[in-house]
């Protein structure tokens, strides 16, 4: 019985450090320009694409978080990605499925990329992982954005 005992205790501690580190792999950079390096974009765009200009990107209603828009420019190409860090899960996909309400008419949802994705009619694409939300748009084919939207998803 003891040693049963102590198993269980052995097993609770080992679940608690593994959903631990689980916990702060999930937080996104302080630098979220980080997550779409120049080097990442050149390389899947196939043109040469400098270091992003880093601004802010408008919050999206009242009483939300300001984003990072990070533009990334090559001649006369640009990329923006444009991210926001909510307070949590819900608050991420309470505000994403209002926002697919204005950009998402004529939409196409797309598998595989974060929790939920969509491709608006634009062809500009939004992407929900957790609590970070994230828009690429401009240059590019759409295969391209899902590759980097992957990339980046992939961080989070």
């Amino acid at each position: 019985m003891v040693r049963l005992n102590q198993l269980c205790w052995a097993v609770t501690l080992m679940l608690a450090a593994c959903s631990c580190e689980l916990a702060r792999a999930a937080e996104p950079p302080s630098d979220l320009c980080s997550l779409l390096p120049a080097g990442t974009v050149t390389k899947t765009l196939g043109q040469d694409f400098g270091s992003p200009k880093k601004t802010v990107a408008p919050r999206p209603f009242p009483n939300t978080n300001q984003g990072t828009d990070c533009t990334h420019e090559s001649g006369g190409h640009t990329l923006l990605f444009r991210v926001y860090v909510d307070p949590s899960t819900s608050a991420s996909t309470e505000l994403f499925a209002k926002l697919k309400m204005y950009f998402g008419n004529g939409s196409t949802a797309v598998a595989g990329i974060g929790d939920e994705a969509y491709l608006d009619k634009l062809k500009g694409l939004h992407v929900r992982k957790g609590k970070v939300r994230y828009f690429l748009d401009g240059a590019g084919t759409p295969k391209q954005k899902n590759d980097l939207a992957l990339g980046v998803a992939g961080q989070l």
